[in-house]
């Protein structure tokens, strides 16, 4: 009976040692040319590399210099494991490219220092900024007549 208790236990042990590199192996494939710059990401946010709806990516850096130069600017500012985010971006996102409004998004999981700077309070948020400085937001989980009637108040004002 010990015996067969051992042989169980490592058993089991070889199981979710095989299921940890499965793992390994799958988030290593999925992390290959990932937008964010970095290695380390949140499993939410590789859970998403592969999916449409989070294209167009803006790091931190890109972001500061793009709203500094005075441009128009549509970010969305999302978490991956927010549920109204969850909700939103599949409409949001087919939305914008279909009225050809180029939307930035921003992963707040992975560059959290970014909420406080550009005072995002809940997720989700779409932000239009121009002439350095923010004009208008859209925030939480609205319906797509408000964010179309948001892409076309400000896609047309002079980028």
């Amino acid at each position: 009976m010990k015996k067969k208790m051992i042989i169980f236990g490592i058993v089991i042990v070889i199981l979710f040692a095989g299921l940890y590199f499965v793992i390994d192996y799958k988030n290593d494939q999925a992390m290959e040319n990932n937008p964010y710059g970095k290695d380390d990401l949140h499993q939410a946010t590789i859970d998403q590399l592969d999916s449409p709806y989070y294209g167009n990516q803006i790091l931190p850096d890109e972001l500061n210099k793009k709203v500094n130069s005075g441009e128009g600017l549509f970010v969305y500012f999302y978490s991956p494991t927010c549920p109204h985010c969850k909700k939103t971006t599949p409409m949001l996102a087919p939305l914008a490219k279909d009225m050809n409004v180029d939307m930035k998004k921003l992963n707040l999981i992975e560059f959290p220092e970014m909420a406080p700077k550009y005072m995002i309070r809940s997720t989700p948020t779409l932000v239009y900024f121009k002439n350095g400085k923010e004009v208008d937001r859209v925030n939480g989980a609205q319906s797509k007549e408000l964010f179309t009637s948001f892409f076309n108040e400000y896609k047309d004002s002079g980028d």
